[in-house]
């Protein structure tokens, strides 16, 4: 069966209360200050079975001004609202105000119910009944069914039961992203239970047993009991009243304007990117950075309306915002908001969330605005195509993207899936499903390319640049996972070859100049000539009588081929001197099993300066090991 949560609304003293007691036999007013002073305060809530068995959830909201942000919390999450008008007063501010109210948190279904009919005569009742039809014109309950009632008399209830049932059939089932989000309204202890929070379960389903999570605050339970409508289950779904029980959970630990959660399913943020509606009731302008008082959920949280093209909203205006808020929220893509002013207070405008995390805008971008503006009604493959495209090269997970574009699993699933086919984007990483668009990941492509070209043209005799050196450059926010993505396609495409540790691009070839391989001849002849005393960098340079970069260059050219060996900063060796040097030690210790630093000195001839790098490098490339003062073959 449909799950149906029907919300009141209207003026103080209208009689919202009474009905809910006339229809259900509950009283809502549960606090002794509301007994005492005889008008709703808090959140009130009950239950009502029509005559077809249509259950429906009722929420009761205060009509007070004082606590229209308690009616916000409360008009949150209903499908169904009943307007209710007194009808010896008629429409009333806190009329308007709760319409307007409604009207932005997109209630699109309700009735008019005509309260306290006992108190006026026909000819008023019809007066009323006419401007109240006119005070409607335009709005959402434009042409709504208006049904008059006495709670004192039960006169008109049986029509209204019938009228609800008639509304909740026309209801459609919530369509949500199948996510668990339980927006707290009242939080309290119970004897030998513990903490219990209730509120209208605006999607996906919570079962007992299960851990739960409290944002934005991050704290861990496990649901130790749930009741739904004053009955114990063993689950509660979406447009579902619910009370949840927490085991070992503070009763201090959670407040009003908190969401219970799957664990790391949301993610709170001190931004959020919205479509706002400025009412055209305003009087004024609303200027960019005003102080706002920001209502979703059940939460009210202060902040700032940060405008991105303009400077001010005119009322009756639509443009987009980022609001920066003092705490941070928990909602996904189409919640909707309402926002009040600072001082004083009273609503001002709502609308829609269009990005529930995003990066702090620069105002004044035209392709940004945009772009936001086209999530407002975008399918939802353009959605996931702008924020990929928007994240740049760090992407989005799986799990942002549930929040940006509020789908189910399944159909963001499907949705990937198809944009992967169709090489609109790229799964860099598959653990955690992470995603980029194509053009970011091409854009790398190009630039990985271009890097490659110009480091060949600066260094003609390196066979290539080290990964490590390749990554640094391209970003610095470049994951491994993304690098070795790249590397592969480039790879796989033939634009790039790697060896080992160095890339470089296929139609790279080392190729010596004619002057370079008379340098090249110099050197070597230079290092096979002194044998086990080779010149320093500096001798060579001035041997070879050319320029040092020059040099260096074809040096290092060598050494790369592996004609050169490198012992230690500035000594180099012929690859053959060092055979040869190599062949002689390893041959003298299977015959002596050992040598010190004075025989080696003596097998080599030369002086400590040689001596002592050169048996450290036979160390270092495990020729030879260390024991004490004496060295070692190293077995194996």
């Amino acid at each position: 069966m449909k799950q149906i949560i029907l919300g009141t609304a209207g003026h103080i003293d209208h009689g919202k209360t009474s009905l809910i007691k006339a229809l259900t036999g509950i009283d809502t007013d549960r606090l002794k200050e509301e007994k005492l002073r005889g008008i709703t305060i808090e959140l009130g809530f009950a239950w009502l079975d029509l005559p077809g068995g249509q259950r429906v959830g009722i929420v009761d909201v205060p009509g007070h001004e004082k606590f229209v942000k308690n009616m916000v919390s409360g008009a949150s999450g209903i499908d169904l609202v009943a307007l209710i008008i007194a009808a010896d007063e008629g429409a009333m501010p806190q009329t308007k105000e709760h319409l307007d109210i409604c009207s932005l948190l997109n209630v699109k279904h309700g009735l008019v119910v005509l309260t306290k009919i006992d108190m006026v005569d026909e000819e008023w009742l019809e007066m009323v009944t006419d401007d109240v039809q006119g005070f409607l014109k335009g709005t959402f309950l434009d042409g709504a069914p208006l049904v008059p009632v006495s709670s004192l008399t039960g006169h008109g209830l049986p029509e209204l039961l019938e009228t609800l049932e008639t509304l909740c059939k026309a209801i459609p089932e919530r369509t949500t992203s199948g996510l668990l989000r339980l927006p707290v309204d009242r939080v309290f202890t119970m004897k030998g239970f513990g903490t219990v929070v209730t509120g209208s379960l605006v999607s996906g389903k919570v079962r007992v047993g299960e851990t739960v999570m409290i944002y934005p605050s991050g704290i861990q339970s496990k649901v130790r009991g749930i009741q739904v409508h004053g009955q114990t289950v063993d689950q509660a779904v979406a447009s579902m009243r619910t009370a949840i029980n927490f085991q070992g959970v503070d009763r201090n630990a959670v407040v009003r304007g908190d969401v219970v959660g799957g664990v790391n399913t949301l993610k709170p943020s001190y931004m959020v990117d919205a479509l706002v509606i400025y009412l055209p009731s305003n009087e004024k302008p609303l200027k960019n950075r005003t102080k706002i008082r920001f209502h979703t959920g059940t939460s009210e949280i202060l902040g700032r309306a940060i405008l991105l093209d303009r400077e001010e909203l005119s009322p009756g205006e639509t443009a987009v915002a980022q609001f920066r808020l003092d705490t941070p929220v928990a909602v996904v893509k189409d919640d909707r908001f309402v926002i009040r002013s600072y001082s004083p207070i009273m609503t001002i405008g709502g609308g829609q969330v269009l990005n529930p995390v995003p990066k702090k805008h620069k105002r004044f971008k035209k392709p940004l605005v945009t772009g936001l503006e086209g999530l407002a009604e975008s399918h939802a493959r353009e959605i996931i195509t702008y924020h990929l495209r928007e994240s740049g090269i760090p992407g989005v997970r799986f799990s942002e993207l549930r929040l940006m574009t509020n789908l189910s699993e399944k159909d963001l699933e499907q949705h990937l899936q198809h944009l992967l086919s169709q090489k609109a984007i790229v799964q860099v990483d598959r653990e955690n499903r992470t995603f980029i668009h194509w053009s970011i990941f091409d854009g790398l492509r190009q630039k990985a390319v271009k890097m490659l070209e110009s480091y060949h043209k600066d260094h003609p005799l390196k066979a290539g640049m080290s990964r490590q050196a390749l990554k640094s450059k391209l970003a610095s926010s470049l994951s491994s996972k993304l690098f070795g993505l790249l590397i592969q396609d480039l790879t796989k495409s033939n634009t790039v070859i790697q060896e080992k540790e160095v890339v470089r691009l296929s139609g790279h070839r080392v190729a010596l100049e004619a002057d370079q391989k008379d340098v090249r001849h110099r050197i070597e002849q230079t290092y096979l000539q002194s044998g086990l005393q080779p010149p320093y960098f500096r001798d060579l340079v001035a041997s070879v009588g050319q320029n040092s970069v020059h040099v260096k260059e074809v040096l290092m050219h060598m050494l790369e081929e592996g004609t050169i060996v490198k012992v230690k900063e500035d000594l180099y060796f012929h690859r053959r001197v060092i055979e040869n040097l190599k062949n002689r030690l390893v041959s003298y210790l299977k015959a002596n099993s050992e040598i010190t630093t004075p025989q080696f000195k003596e097998m080599t001839g030369v002086s400590r300066k040689y001596t002592i790098p050169l048996i450290e490098y036979f160390d270092s490339t495990k020729a030879t090991i260390r024991v004490g003062d004496i060295r070692r073959l190293r077995e194996g």
